[in-house]
């Protein structure tokens, strides 16, 4: 794919994004002057040490915080400077979320955790196609206590992708999991990569996780530090650690 393609085919482009957060009167810089691009329907890996401002950047990305300073471009849209009202919207139309902890309600059935999200997207699928999706078509009337840590972060999963978002934000999907349940969670993010060309960012501390995407993006005290193509995919069942 030439430079021209991939530009047009951008989903985000950030420039000299920047993140101060005030403690006190100290200040922590999070992000020291971010240049990135993510692309349509790729799947990157974001890897770093603790601080390294990774968790801070997907935010930004996602909208769930704002830059100190720089750019910061959706498609079309400018999201730096964005008000509230403005990155809600966005945030609803257009991104999934998925976290370390499943942040599912205890009191409802799987179903019913996934149409939280389905009851306020545009075009959503129906809540028991997501859970078919990744794999828990039969068990869509089971309570969070019914299922384990590895089936739980599937509806999590399975609510993230209901609405049919056109990004999805993995923030250490497999961190409270062991590695046989992880690979399984890998495979399901992998595979909604593929079924629906949604463009995907995974954060993680584990290097072996980077073997599945299609770039790798280092990121070491508030700056990307290096960014890596794959020659390939490693699929999620062949890694190791």
């Amino acid at each position: 794919m030439t430079a021209e393609s991939r530009k047009q085919r951008s989903v985000f482009e950030a420039s000299g994004l920047t993140k101060v957060y005030q403690m006190g009167e100290v200040e922590i810089h999070a992000l020291r002057g971010v240049d990135l691009e993510l692309y349509e329907g790729e799947l990157v890996v974001m890897l770093g040490a603790s601080g390294s401002g990774k968790s801070t950047l997907l935010n930004i990305m996602g909208g769930l915080d704002v830059a100190t300073d720089g750019q910061l471009r959706y498609r079309d849209q400018e999201l730096s400077g964005a008000g509230e009202a403005a990155l809600t919207r966005f945030r609803r139309e257009h991104v999934g979320f998925v976290f370390q902890f499943y942040n599912l309600i205890p009191s409802l059935t799987a179903r019913e955790n996934v149409a939280i999200a389905t009851d306020i997207a545009k075009d959503p699928m129906p809540p028991e196609e997501a859970l078919d999706l990744v794999g828990l078509g039969e068990r869509v009337d089971h309570f969070p206590s019914q299922l384990s840590g590895g089936e739980q972060q599937r509806v999590a999963i399975a609510r993230a992708i209901a609405k049919r978002p056109m990004v999805l934000m993995c923030d250490e999907p497999t961190g409270a999991l062991d590695s046989k349940t992880g690979i399984r969670v890998l495979e399901v993010i992998e595979h909604i990569n593929h079924e629906l060309n949604t463009t995907t960012a995974i954060i993680t501390h584990n290097e072996v996780i980077g073997q599945m995407a299609d770039r790798v993006i280092r990121l070491s005290d508030g700056k990307v530090s290096d960014i890596q193509v794959n020659d390939r995919r490693v699929a999620p069942a062949e890694l190791a650690w």
